[in-house]
């Protein structure tokens, strides 16, 4: 022994724990891998590290002289020729699997490793015959090396090569990186490590061997397969980290996907908002003008007939007056109660006369039909807007005096309106019995306000917003902050407007 054995034997400690941890770690997260070349690829060379590392253990055991008698040894020595066969032969299988690149060359590849373990079995029983005792150990030790150790090597780096163009073209360049250089290690641990094994009658170990080794480098052939074991060891568990890395992209990838998928349904979601509001309007529009020139016309035709039917009638007939009087009230009222309809489905002062006036106007009519004083503020210079803003401005104000009417309990609303610089700025606040706003929340979590839904529908169309503020016994303020310029600027207002007659907050 070139070394005493308290030096040596912490180089094989060293030796077999390096391939020890890698092999653990191959095994704990080879499964991880989802391409499947290299998932099956894996277990073996996670064999080889497990394996590998008992053999170098079992050498240092020997070292220190813990079996005793010839039977002892013997078995002793059948135990390290086999873990250090089997070891080599699943290196072997670990490099053909990375070579594989479908199932007919795994299935041809795989012959590799199985000709390598004929050879070598064939080799043994040649041997048998030509060498006795410790001898015989010593040559199957390095015949074991020449045909598997140095081939399994050669397909490990070749296997690793692969691998680093894989990770490569996944766009893994680091952990490609990590791989050719496992892949260079594990080529130096073969050619090198294991090319100069011990001094015995086979040729060459003969004439280049392990005292050969040391006379050219000046340290032992062992040291250097323990640098090279925990190199390849480290770069091997390095490039493993590719697989978490490859798990975070894929989540990534699902959480943009997802969130992709997320903004196409909002899209969609808005656009078949845009296209109720639009077939709601548009029905709005018909009916409003169906009602006007039909039914508004027969209705001011009976009227006018009723009153020219009554000034033909004798006085004398008074029960017939009266009841034509009667008609000619009915008739009068249904008029005026088919032009507030109409003016509810489409106010013509919206588009007659302007926001302003609209507002003013609906206001004064409020107050006609309800106990509640309505106050109209306008600040700033009134600004062109395009019929979609006024549309949805109309409509949030008068979504909110709906909710005072019915929930309130209010004697005052105002109705502020801002033309700012950059936004138009609404605000309906009433004196009403206001309302714990949290506590409707958690009660309508569930079953959402829908006129709510419907105000903040109409503002986000044209990137807008809506706030509702209140608390018991102090009223509700209704709050619209409305850009002039908007995504949904050039949207003509029959494709802007939803149906009031959705279910209000509290007021």
């Amino acid at each position: 022994m070139i070394l005493g054995v308290p030096y040596i034997v912490p180089i094989y400690f060293i030796y077999g724990l390096a391939f020890f941890c890698m092999g653990l770690l191959v095994l704990a997260e080879g499964g991880r891998a989802s391409d499947v070349r290299l998932r099956r690829a894996l277990p073996p060379l996670a064999g080889f590290g497990l394996v590998h590392a008992a053999h170098e253990w079992m050498e240092m055991y020997v070292l220190m002289g813990h079996p005793a008698t010839p039977l002892e040894m013997s078995i002793m020595s059948a135990m390290q020729l086999a873990t250090l066969a089997f070891s080599f032969i699943s290196l072997a299988a670990f490099g053909s699997f990375l070579l594989a690149d479908n199932e007919i060359t795994r299935r041809l590849i795989l012959l590799i490793p199985i000709g390598l373990q004929a050879v070598w079995v064939f080799g043994l029983y040649h041997f048998r015959g030509e060498y006795v005792g410790q001898t015989l150990w010593d040559v199957a030790d390095v015949w074991t090396r020449y045909t598997l150790a140095i081939p399994a090597a050669i397909l490990t780096a070749i296997g690793l090569i692969v691998q680093q163009r894989a990770f490569r073209r996944s766009g893994l360049i680091r952990f490609g990186q990590d791989a050719l250089w496992a892949s260079i290690t594990f080529a130096w641990f073969g050619l090198f490590g294991q090319f100069f094994a011990k001094n015995t009658p086979l040729f060459p170990s003969n004439l280049i061997n392990q005292q050969t080794f040391f006379e050219i480098f000046g340290f032992p052939v062992q040291l250097f397969r323990a640098a090279t074991a925990v190199a390849a060891a480290i770069f091997v568990i390095r490039f493993l980290r590719a697989f978490q890395v490859e798990t975070e992209r894929k989540i990534a990838d699902l959480q943009a996907a997802q969130l992709e998928e997320s903004r196409q349904r909002e899209i969609m979601r808005g656009e078949l908002f845009r296209r109720v509001v639009a077939a709601q309007e548009s029905e709005r529009q018909r009916i409003a003008r169906d009602l006007h020139d039909e039914t508004g016309q027969s209705l001011t035709a009976i009227g006018m007939g009723l009153r020219g039917l009554s000034g033909k009638l004798s006085s004398r007939n008074k029960e017939a007056f009266g009841t034509l009087h009667k008609l000619e009230t009915l008739t009068a009222d249904s008029l005026k109660e088919l032009e507030r309809l109409i003016s509810d489905l489409r106010p013509s002062h919206l588009d007659d006369l302007g926001l302003s006036a609209a507002l003013r106007w609906y206001a004064g009519r409020v107050q006609e039909h309800s106990t509640i004083n309505v106050r109209v503020d306008i600040v700033g210079e009134e600004r062109p807007l395009d019929e979609a803003m006024k549309i949805a401005i109309f409509r949030i104000i008068q979504e909110s005096l709906n909710n005072i009417i019915k929930h309130a309990h209010a004697t005052h609303a105002n109705i502020h309106l801002r033309f700012e610089q950059k936004n138009v700025r609404i605000s309906v606040r009433d004196n009403g019995t206001g309302f714990d706003l949290e506590r409707i929340r958690q009660q309508r979590a569930s079953r959402p306000s829908l006129g709510l839904a419907g105000m903040q529908e109409r503002a986000a169309l044209l990137n807008g917003t809506v706030s509702v503020q209140s608390r018991p016994g102090y009223g509700t303020e209704v709050e619209a902050l409305i850009p002039y310029r908007h995504a949904g600027a050039d949207f003509h207002t029959r494709e802007e407007v939803k149906d009031d007659d959705t279910p209000a907050i509290g007021g």
